[in-house]
């Protein structure tokens, strides 16, 4: 366990309110989901679950909880992360045939990466002072771009085809959020490992500014409509 400092104590604390603000949105999205029974708000949950259960996986191994257990489990989180939150995106592309191949496509070669992921033994040497830098074996690294490779690709696409149709700041910074976030994973996949700490950041921001109304807190109170009386007066 190596030793944290003020510094790296705040560095903890960050990390552990970034894990918060994305569990309270992944809540968020589940809440949505028992409501609508919309399944892609459910993807939207998932991906952002997966993305909280990553960043804590980070911060234990920033406090010095490592294990191989954790580690595979953080190799999984990486790659799921991109697959599924591109699953949340599939309305934008009215396809229904091309959707049910993509989402067996996405089934089957993530249950391939969560089998090899927790049954290939990963070196705690992967963690080099609190970070999480080292890279997974090839073979996950070959499986898992099946995943981000092809799921990058969608989020980029249903981005580009929601713009076309309606230009919306909102919109627009939930598409780029859980791009941003399937980058680091795809970067994390692709020896980048330390780019997932910051596209998880960049990513949480976007997406915090595109899921929460603020408009409500915002708009004045709307007037109260004139009496009959008032109106012929």
């Amino acid at each position: 366990m190596h030793s944290v400092d003020l510094e790296g104590w705040g560095i903890a604390f960050s990390l552990g309110l970034l894990c918060a603000v994305l569990g309270s949105l992944s809540a968020r999205g589940f809440v949505r989901f028992v409501k609508n029974h919309d399944r892609h708000q459910a993807m939207w949950a998932v991906g952002l679950g997966l993305g909280t259960a990553a960043t804590a996986a980070e911060l234990l191994a920033y406090v010095g909880v490592v294990s191989s257990v954790l580690l595979q489990a953080y190799v999984f989180f990486s790659a799921a992360i991109v697959g599924v939150l591109s699953l949340g995106t599939l309305r934008a592309f009215h396809k229904v045939r091309w959707n049910r191949a993509y989402i067996a496509y996405i089934g089957a070669t993530l249950a391939l990466v969560a089998f090899f992921s927790f049954t290939t033994p990963m070196p705690v040497s992967m963690v080099s002072s609190g970070v999480i830098s080292g890279n997974p074996p090839l073979l996950l690294l070959v499986l898992s771009s099946f995943v981000t490779i092809p799921a990058t690709i969608v989020l980029l696409g249903a981005c580009v085809m929601s713009l076309r149709k309606s230009f919306r700041w909102r919109g627009l910074m939930m598409l780029s959020g859980a791009c941003v976030l399937g980058a680091g994973g795809f970067f994390y996949i692709a020896s980048f490992p330390v780019m997932l700490y910051y596209a998880e950041f960049v990513g949480i921001v976007l997406l915090f500014f595109g899921l929460v109304d603020f408009s409500r807190w915002t708009l004045a109170s709307p007037t109260a409509a004139p009496r009959p009386q008032e109106r012929t007066a």
